[in-house]
């Protein structure tokens, strides 16, 4: 009975690593190609999720200015970003706090550590890209001009390895979305 049942536990193993060698050729070669980067193709609708993250709500998008979306590794590393233009922001709507009187919304100036840290992260995600040339700077984000939302930062360790984030520039009403995962 011990070998009938060796057996069958060989051949089920055999079978499962060719499922799962099938599973990864397949997308390797016919998903992955499908995920490849694109520019300048969202509408508003592609980016309405950004200012709803934001409680800005999507009715205030006036048209997306500039995209890009990298294409998926097999681990989801990836690099996002939207410029989008809006009909009209308050600077009262950037000073709105949470439940336990946290804000909402950073000025680019007064970053609390764990906001700076994804800030550098999509910095230096976005330098590596030529596309992104229409990204505000460095400089610009850390200024009192623009303000910061964190959506989502996730570290490994100290290091930030994954961070969506929503950046605003009131004086011209323009948002700036960053997603990325290394």
């Amino acid at each position: 009975m011990g070998v009938v049942f060796r057996r069958v536990l060989m051949i089920m193993g055999g079978l499962f690593l060719v499922v799962l060698l099938g599973v990864f050729l397949g997308y390797i070669f016919l998903v992955s190609p499908l995920h490849t980067s694109k520019s300048e193709y969202a509408s508003p609708k592609d980016v309405r999720f950004v200012l709803n993250w934001c409680e800005l709500g999507d009715g205030r998008i006036e048209k997306v200015i500039h995209s890009y979306k990298s294409h998926r590794s097999l681990t989801g590393d990836h690099n996002d970003a939207y410029a989008i233009k809006i009909t009209h922001v308050e600077l009262s709507e950037l000073a709105k706090k949470d439940f336990s009187g946290a804000p909402h919304w950073y000025r680019g100036d007064q970053l609390p550590e764990v906001v700076n840290q994804a800030v550098s992260f999509a910095v230096v995600l976005n330098s590596s890209l030529k596309d992104y040339s229409w990204f505000p700077s460095e400089k610009d984000l850390r200024s009192k001009d623009f303000y910061v939302y964190s959506w989502k930062i996730e570290f490994h360790g100290l290091m930030t390895t994954s961070a969506d984030l929503i950046f605003i520039h009131p004086a011209d009403q323009m948002v700036y979305f960053f997603s990325g995962k290394t």
